[in-house]
């Protein structure tokens, strides 16, 4: 079995953005990976080659900043990486710069992918997410949180990314994928507030006019933690490659997880969830095969 892994990255120190980690997380369970380095303002190339893998194979590419619609441009990277995977991989295995898998669920994805390699039918595995925030002591509990995402997909078929990059389509429909029983950890609202704060004005570049910018993002020098409304104490471990990041965080977060903001609506929600294990107007970009 051939699996290879793809990302796309642009100024992954400018942002603070656990690319190395992403990468190196999923290394063990790919024989090539494919990088598509984007136009950095930084030393982002630079980053991923000091990985030292041969199996890392970076490709550079100019971003389109015009797109300013839906963050249209991160499909985009994205489709530029698919493109370059190679015709006999039977998997392809997809990770942002902000995503990492811990080691121990590595096993399971393995034998997945082996499981599912020649049921052509299956096209894409799912992984469950955990959405850090503020500090790695804490993850959203609340129902803006995304429960599952397709990370692993079958490449040469005609898949594609779609919207912002956040998941996969063929032929204008969502694919039809197996549980991979798995979790992707997600450390994207996990940085220092100035960092944060700057990524926020960068990031929503990508969806909205300046107008919009200066209205909701603000020309604050750091990002507000506090505005969260609802999170939960994170129990468990980090992956291994995390450690370092960790114990060089450099900024507090301290928050009450007792105390919610949570609208009616999104209690109800909740509640729904916790009972029957469903959530109301969930969006699922992905159909389930029984």
């Amino acid at each position: 079995m051939k699996v290879t892994g793809f990302t796309f990255i642009r100024n992954a120190i400018r942002f603070d953005y656990p690319a190395v980690e992403a990468i190196t997380s999923i290394l063990p369970v790919c024989d090539e990976f494919i990088v598509i380095a984007g136009n950095s303002d930084d030393e982002t190339k630079k980053l991923i080659q000091n990985i030292g893998s041969p199996k890392i194979k970076i490709f550079d590419s100019v971003w389109d900043d015009s797109l300013r619609e839906g963050g249209k441009v991160l499909a985009v990277e994205t489709n530029k990486a698919i493109e370059k995977i190679s015709a006999d991989s039977h998997w392809a295995f997809y990770i942002q710069a902000d995503e990492v898998v811990h080691e121990k669920f590595l096993p399971s994805i393995q034998s997945s992918m082996e499981k599912w390699k020649d049921e052509k039918n299956v096209e894409g595995l799912l992984f469950g997410y955990r959405h850090f925030y503020g500090s790695y002591d804490y993850v959203g509990d609340s129902s803006k949180w995304y429960r599952n995402e397709v990370r692993v997909i079958r490449p040469a078929s005609g898949i594609y990314s779609f919207r912002d990059a956040q998941g996969f389509q063929k032929n204008g429909r969502p694919l039809y994928v197996k549980k991979a029983n798995a979790e992707m950890y997600h450390y994207g609202w996990v940085k220092p507030p100035s960092k944060q704060q700057e990524k926020q004005k960068y990031f929503h570049s990508l969806w909205h006019e300046d107008d919009w910018l200066k209205k909701n993002v603000g020309d604050r020098s750091e990002f507000d933690y506090s505005k969260i409304d609802s999170v939960a104490r994170f129990e468990g471990s980090h992956p291994a490659v995390m450690q370092k990041r960790i114990s060089e965080k450099n900024w507090t977060f301290d928050f009450d997880p007792a105390k919610k903001k949570m609208s009616l609506k999104s209690r109800m929600k909740i509640g729904f969830e916790k009972i029957f294990g469903f959530r109301v107007g969930e969006y699922r970009n992905y159909r389930m095969i029984s």
